[in-house]
């Protein structure tokens, strides 16, 4: 395992050194802010002590990010594979048009987490949120699955025009209460066992990396959001 100081790196700097790398397993250390970190790499796995600053992990193809604080905006930009780990909270447009992979925030989110999300050949992303989210959660959706759990947060747990332009995917929110300002393209009802069964790995491995009880979160009720069919966001987009 290598240790890399980011004090006073440049950004750029900073990520040349971790492309350079020839170890798997690096840390680094003393992260204020610098941008990009992760981006493209596949086969690593680096603890990040600090705050990486926009679009970490972008394009992640595969490697492991465990972030040891807060993140800001753009995390997972169009990951393509990987797992991001975030101790704290994240900024906006976290998971921004994520197509593979998995993206897990111990606290709240900012504004449109999980926008464009979309499913890629086999690949099926996934977002969960420990605590809050903010407005456009799942903005133009078209697949994957995103988690807001509400955890130690006062209702509601998102924000405002939760789903506008969903078109694809599945949105789990624990609470019983319908989301404000929810689309009429978008469709909100309780969850049954067999949704829960869907989300049910991603809970246990939330819980692994954060040290909450699987059992007591899905104990509480949860709602599920899809596309309504009857009048559905896909019919105004153009076909391929």
């Amino acid at each position: 395992m290598t240790r890399i100081d980011a004090q006073g790196e440049y950004y750029s700097q900073l990520n040349e050194k971790i492309r350079q790398c020839s170890d798997k397993e690096i840390t680094l250390d003393n992260v204020t802010g610098q941008r990009y970190i992760g981006c493209g790499l596949a086969g690593r796995r680096i603890v990040i002590n600090g705050t990486p600053g926009n679009a970490m992990g972008a394009y992640l193809n595969g490697s492991e990010l465990y972030v040891k604080g807060n993140a800001q905006d753009a995390v997972g930009d169009t990951m393509d594979d990987g797992l991001i780990v975030i101790e704290g909270s994240s900024g906006d447009a976290t998971g921004y048009a994520m197509r593979g992979g998995s993206i897990f925030v111990k606290g709240s989110v900012g504004y449109r987490a999980g926008i464009h999300m979309k499913e890629y050949n086999q690949k099926k992303p996934a977002l969960v949120i420990g605590g809050n989210a903010g407005s456009f959660l799942g903005e133009y959706q078209a697949g994957g699955t995103i988690i807001v759990l509400g955890l130690e947060s006062q209702e509601p747990i998102v924000g405002y025009f939760c789903g506008t332009g969903m078109h694809g995917g599945e949105i789990f929110l624990r609470t019983d209460k319908v989301p404000a300002s929810l689309p009429e393209q978008v469709c909100a009802r309780a969850a049954l066992p067999e949704d829960l069964n869907r989300i049910e790995g991603y809970i246990k491995s939330f819980c692994g990396y954060f040290g909450y009880s699987a059992e007591k979160i899905m104990q509480h009720p949860f709602l599920v959001l899809t596309p309504n069919t009857g009048n559905p966001y896909r019919q105004l987009y153009t076909p391929n």
